[in-house]
């Protein structure tokens, strides 16, 4: 029997058995999949690498924590290297916003839209900090399993106006609509519509500025190789390739679980870091009441799907940036397409991820590596992505090739692509969202899955659709929140 059994090696399930392996706990951690990470998965096809899951470091202690946990560095493990330029957006009027760290060069970049929302973009970042200091500081870790506990906090909350949208909230002090759509566009990277995610949100303005936008050298799949070998020098044993069956339950307490061979393998605790909402419907007994609030799975707000196409090209694009945001024409009523009316449209906007910008190591000499992140609905929009998804990536490969990637249909390679049916039957992931339940005020800290079952009290969960939420700062967060249940917190 092992003291904490950990189901699923996504960053916060390995954040969690490295935290419950410095309490001192005997950890065993389990995935269903051949490699750990999670969505963090590396693919690779014809010399072309790709980092499958998240791409933008925001918070690089958080890493360096894990690490000095055991009285060791990151550094010596793995290479974060910060980006000067963090996006840049492409608008469809063929105007674009590069985004960098330099706050000077940001004040002249939206000058060049607006000079009066340079004022407001100052005013919207002391905001920010003060969200900062309240929504990550005090609350990030922080259990919310009592109603009590979120009340406690709504005074402040109201002060800070988490009952507006990030969208209604940025446009309170920037004007310009380009200016708008960039300033807000941080919840559709963790799952959100700007125009329905609870303001809380445009704290990761503070969050960039306070530590910019970092990369791990060698991509996320060299993070987790580096947070791999700490775990086997640690001691936490790794089963990779099994497959959970169900979650045991017996006598109120959770004793382990029974993979789909049928072996049962015993636990004191059981930490959860798949979704969280699969985890109620397939893995724990029927009899079990359902996370947050006991409200029905009808009444669950699921995060927008995701199309993803990895593809290399047979030459280099060295005007693109790390990180693009390509908008499309539509964006108020793309998003409600995507998000309320389960509808896929023709248009699109997209986010891409050149690696090969800072770390040409992903692809051939001469290369280039990419992927294309395309926000679609979940699978309540019934498409069928056998069809939707071939004619999806002619769409997005014709969009690029007259817009930034000129050439591109010309000299696209070894191209593969994802959908939400995909996600659905690799990660788990309820109606094959990409980022668990979406991350509305009434679906947050205490309305979010909690990080402990409220009747199983040895039954805890990380990851996207636990507090505090989705992100990689949001599931290394909610590993911290496990530790502090762990050590006995009430709140």
């Amino acid at each position: 029997m092992t003291d904490t059994l950990v189901v699923g090696a996504g960053f916060g399930g390995i954040a969690v058995a490295l935290r419950c392996r410095a309490m001192g706990h005997k950890v065993t951690l389990l995935d269903r999949l051949d490699q750990l990470g999670g969505r963090a998965q590396v693919f690779e096809k014809e010399g072309f690498r790709h980092d499958a899951g998240p791409t933008v470091i925001t918070a690089p202690f958080m890493f360096e924590e894990l690490f000095e946990l055991f009285g060791k560095k990151l550094n010596n493990y793995a290479t974060f290297v910060p980006l000067d330029t963090w996006y840049e957006f492409y608008f469809d009027d063929q105007q674009h916003f590069t985004y960098k760290g330099d706050i000077e060069h940001t004040y002249r970049e939206i000058a060049r839209f607006n000079e009066a929302d340079v004022a407001g973009y100052k005013a919207l970042l002391k905001l920010s900090e003060k969200i900062f200091k309240v929504g990550f500081d005090e609350l990030s870790s922080k259990p919310f399993t009592r109603f009590s506990s979120m009340m406690s906090q709504a005074p402040a909350l109201i002060r800070l106006k988490s009952y507006l949208t990030v969208y209604g909230l940025v446009s309170k002090f920037i004007k310009n609509e380009h200016l708008r759509k960039v300033f807000s566009v941080h919840p559709l990277l963790v799952g959100g519509n700007p125009f329905t995610t609870t303001s809380i949100y445009t704290l990761i303005h503070y969050l960039e500025r306070k530590w910019g936008i970092h990369f791990c050298m060698g991509g996320t799949g060299a993070l987790v190789a580096a947070l791999k070998q700490l775990m086997i020098e640690e001691g936490i044993a790794i089963r990779l390739n099994s497959d959970v069956d169900q979650i045991n339950i017996n006598d109120g307490r959770a004793t382990g679980v029974t993979l789909s061979a049928g072996e049962v393998i015993s636990a004191h605790n059981v930490i959860f870091n798949g979704d969280a909402p699969h985890a109620y419907r397939a893995l724990l007994p029927s009899h079990l009441k359902r996370q947050p609030i006991r409200r029905p799975d009808a009444a669950t707000q699921y995060s927008m799907g995701l199309y993803v196409l990895y593809f290399g090209t047979r030459k280099t694009y060295s005007d693109i940036a790390h990180h693009t945001i390509w908008l499309g024409p539509r964006h108020k009523e793309l998003l409600a397409d995507i998000f309320d009316r389960h509808v896929i449209p023709d248009d699109f906007s997209l986010y891409l991820h050149r690696p090969t910008a800072t770390d040409p190591s992903f692809a051939p000499p001469d290369c280039d590596s990419f992927y294309v992140l395309c926000p679609v609905s979940n699978l309540l929009s019934g498409t069928d992505w056998s069809i939707e998804g071939p004619a999806l990536r002619e769409r997005i490969v014709t969009a690029l090739d007259r817009t930034i990637l000129p050439g591109l249909r010309d000299t696209i390679c070894a191209d593969f692509w994802m959908t939400p049916q995909d996600f659905k039957n690799r990660y788990r992931s309820e109606h094959g969202a990409g980022f668990s339940i979406a991350p509305t005020l009434t679906q947050s800290a205490y309305f979010r899955y909690h990080n402990r079952d409220p009747d199983i009290p040895n039954l805890y969960f990380t990851g996207a659709g636990t507090h505090p939420g989705a992100g990689l700062p949001g599931v290394l967060s909610s590993a911290k929140v496990v530790e502090n249940l762990l050590n006995g917190a009430t709140t």
